[in-house]
């Protein structure tokens, strides 16, 4: 999934517990570990609002793109280098 979840990093600076936070926002501890452990399909704004309210961070914090290796094969197979070429990917 190109899309990471780092709360484990962020409760791990704030030396915080997973029930702790949980409480804190107001979700199930096991709604939580579906979030954290990047298995939730969506997660509401006012989720990520307590979040980072409750951890004293912003959502880039929490939240970061990775592309998947498909994505990045396929971006450099559809780039015109102008030689009619496409450059091989190591």
């Amino acid at each position: 999934m190109p899309i990471v979840v780092d709360i484990d990093v962020m409760l791990a600076r704030r030396k915080m517990a997973v029930g702790t936070l949980a409480e804190r926002i107001g979700i199930t501890p096991a709604n939580l570990a579906v979030l954290k452990n990047g298995r939730a399909k969506a997660v509401r704004f006012t989720t990520l609002t307590a979040l980072c309210e409750v951890l004293e961070c912003q959502p880039g914090d929490l939240l970061r793109w990775e592309p998947e290796a498909a994505d990045i094969s396929a971006a450099v197979g559809n780039r015109d280098d102008g030689g009619g070429q496409h450059p091989s990917v190591p």
